[in-house]
């Protein structure tokens, strides 16, 4: 608290006027302005050492594996990413799966894993595979390589495994010996894998699970013949690419999956029933803690069933132990845990309107509820049996703040759970696998992320990264023009309440009337309004004399059922009102011009864009739309039927959440931005709309990036992107500063 103060003294002492102000190109340059973040932060088993990747001052997307040691409370680099491998030359493979993980712009290690015994990290690098001794991390070894995907080390640390050329492998780690568990992965057919739509719309990060005592592995096995095949140009600067990629849009035909069981040691393959339906999402599976039991997730196609399914090992008989069912959607979660101790696992669910625990015993009979109320889970972090609690993460006490809490696992506190994290603000919290310490990693508004080691019950026991706002800090140089971030909330049209942020400009002036900037997403699965470290373009147009404003419409993310569910089978038609609401709201504000509101967004935000200035070009001046998304019968099947349903059974909706239904009504100054190479929102979308416009006669400005994906990323063309955002905004609503 002392040093908040002194920092926000500092802020006041010194006129923001006179203050060194951000620049684009600093902000796009390193050292990263937020200090030396870190990620991908693990306990190791032993609990002696905490591990996480950490960028390079020269170059804050280069990634190093650290270690930080709980006994000499020393941080060191464990492992040299350039060392490793001085040039990486990723696979097609390798980077489609980046861009489904968001990490296209990342380089050296993005991932490891320990070894059950701590002794050992597995590491994978550029497609080759390296186990480091952490007791001599310089003498890496290369275990395997030729683009391998998602390698694992087996729960008992008997054995290697990853997928390579669409089929599952395994090593031995006594004899080194490799071994093919799967031979028909070619063309259309994978193994092992997860496919794209769950890999973008299902959180599914791998295809195989080891059962606990490595005697098996269970593993999806799909076949993408029945999805269409989609003929997209890909344009770079130098060549055009004619890509075929199997693309299943709404309601078109999804992969063939099957479920397997493999002997690591024989290679004797079983096939796991899925039931006579064969057009359902296998979302995800599990083993139970004694391995006799294989558990999957078995969703319909609408998405208003999810079963949980427990197979015998030994005999591969089924039982259904949950059905969870919905009048919309049922929410897929990683929460599934089971414990060691007795034969019961723990479950979330929305049932109640807001996401709960559960325990059940091993029959899917329901025990008790673990957590109960007027209040939701994020997610399940740890649990501790030994001392009967579990772990969550929530934002019970503050929707726009994240906080770890903790919960009695017989359900005693269940209305009433402690909170372990203590300061206001986003707190994101890595356990050990026992529960006993935390790694928390945490920032509001006005404190770049700090990084500290904590005891159960929250106390601190070691800073990893201090992170300190002082004057050798990155971002010292501009901590006195920092502007700090107000909150607020207003009802929506059913009075619901709706959150927003504010930031004021530079020198503000309450006599003086100012434009606003306002960013958008909108989507579901998304918040845009939370107290933490902020987004730096926001603080950078605030201090370019924009009034910046954010506001969570109705059906995103982290609240109750109510609230998301608004937007069913019509997307855009309630978000569009109530960020509508906000903009009514900002221009009664009196330092508010309204007549100079422009708004801002990118996906599903670029779609809002689109959509706002279509419903109200009388009350927007102005819009930019980067990679939007124009008519979702374009886009995938799991992220659209989900919200739309299959098109068949919902024409009208899908009709009045395109944008040209509305489009009529877009007559402000427009600014379309998009990847040439994006094969997540298709850059049809973006041709689509610049036949219609010009179809309609309306003057728009177009920018376009040859190979950029959908997050057109690079250094670059980030700096490009918002250069673009920042000019079309001071052009159309501060044409003297232009």
């Amino acid at each position: 608290m002392r040093f908040l103060f002194c920092l926000f003294a500092a802020m006041a002492t010194v006129p923001a006027s006179s203050a060194e102000r951000l620049t684009l190109d600093r902000i796009h340059a390193d050292p990263a302005l937020s200090g030396p973040g870190v990620r991908n932060l693990q306990v190791s088993p032993d609990g002696a050492r905490v591990t996480f990747l950490r960028g390079r001052d020269d170059n804050q997307f280069q990634l190093d594996l650290w270690e930080f040691n709980l006994k000499d409370r020393s941080a060191h680099r464990l492992v040299d990413s350039k060392i490793l491998v001085p040039n990486e030359n990723l696979s097609d493979a390798e980077k489609a799966r980046r861009e489904r993980e968001r990490t296209a712009a990342l380089k050296g290690i993005l991932s490891y894993s320990w070894s059950p015994d701590g002794k050992q990290l597995l590491v994978p690098i550029a497609g080759n595979l390296y186990l480091i001794d952490v007791a001599k991390p310089d003498a890496a070894r290369l275990v395997a390589s030729g683009n391998v995907l998602d390698p694992k080390i087996s729960p008992r640390g008997h054995y290697l495994s990853f997928v390579r050329d669409q089929n599952l492998f395994v090593i031995d780690l006594a004899t080194s010996a490799e071994r093919q568990l799967t031979s028909d992965g070619k063309g259309t057919v994978h193994n092992g894998e997860a496919e794209f739509v769950a890999q973008e719309e299902m959180g599914q990060r791998t295809g195989y699970y080891w059962a606990p005592d490595d005697s098996a592995i269970a593993y999806k096995r799909y076949d993408e013949a029945p999805v269409p095949v989609v003929r997209r140009f890909e344009i770079y600067a130098d060549r055009t690419e004619v890509v075929e990629q199997r693309y299943p849009a709404a309601g078109d035909a999804n992969v063939l999956v099957e479920l397997k069981i493999v002997s690591p040691a024989s290679g004797e393959q079983r096939s796991v029933d899925l039931g006579p339906n064969r057009d359902i999402y296998l979302v995800r599976a599990d083993w139970s803690a004694n391995g006799k039991a294989l558990l999957y997730q078995r969703e319909s196609r609408d998405q208003k069933k999810l079963e949980l399914v427990s197979v015998d090992a030994a005999t591969l008989a089924q039982r259904v132990l949950i059905t969870e069912t919905s009048k919309t959607w049922v929410s897929l979660h990683d929460d599934l845990r089971f414990l060691k101790e007795r034969e019961a696992f723990i479950w979330s669910s929305e049932r109640s309107g807001r996401n709960h625990l559960y325990l059940y015993d091993m029959n899917g009979t329901l025990l008790h509820p673990i957590s109960s109320g007027a209040w939701g889970i994020d997610n399940l972090l740890a649990v501790d049996e030994k001392a009967g609690r579990v772990y969550v993460a929530s934002n019970r006490d503050a929707v726009i703040d994240k906080q770890t809490y903790a919960l009695a696992i017989d359900g005693a506190t269940a209305d009433h759970p402690q909170r372990i994290t203590q300061a206001d603000g986003w707190h994101d919290s890595t356990f050990a696998r026992n529960g006993g310490v935390f790694v928390d990693s945490y920032s509001d508004p006005d404190t770049p992320p700090q990084v500290s080691v904590r005891s159960a019950d929250g106390a601190l026991i070691a800073w990893i990264e201090h992170n300190e706002l002082n004057a050798l800090h990155p971002y010292g140089a501009y901590r006195a023009a920092h502007l700090r971030t107000e909150y607020g909330t207003m009802p929506a049209k059913d009075g619901q309440t709706l959150h927003y942020s504010l930031l004021k400009p530079s020198g503000f002036d309450p006599a003086k009337k100012y434009p606003v900037f306002l960013s958008t997403y909108g989507g579901p699965h998304a918040q845009h309004v939370q107290r933490k470290w902020g987004n730096l373009f926001d603080q950078y147009m605030a201090q370019q004399g924009f009034v910046v404003f954010r506001l969570d419409n109705r059906g995103s993310f982290r609240r109750e059922r109510a609230f998301t569910d608004a937007i069913y089978h019509n997307l855009g038609k309630n978000e569009v009102e109530d960020q509508v609401a906000g903009i009514d709201w900002l221009g009664k504000q009196s330092f508010v011009d309204a007549k100079r509101i422009g708004v801002f967004g990118w996906s599903y935000g670029g779609f809002m864009t689109l959509r706002l200035l279509a419903a109200a070009s009388d009350k927007i001046a102005m819009g930019v739309a980067v990679a939007p998304v124009t008519d979702w019968s374009l886009y995938d099947t799991h992220y659209t039927e989900q919200f739309l349903g299959l098109p068949k059974d919902n024409v009208d909706g899908y009709k009045d959440s395109s944008v040209y239904t509305h489009i009529a009504g877009l007559t402000s100054p427009l600014l379309l931005m998009h990847g040439m190479a994006d094969d997540n929102v298709l850059f049809t979308n973006t041709t689509r709309m610049i036949d219609a416009l010009v179809a309609r006669n309306v003057r728009f400005e177009l920018m376009t990036y040859p190979g950029a994906k959908h997050g057109i990323s690079g250094r670059p063309s980030q700096l490009h992107v918002y250069g673009n955002i920042e000019h079309f905004f001071k052009k159309n609503l501060m044409p003297e500063a232009k």
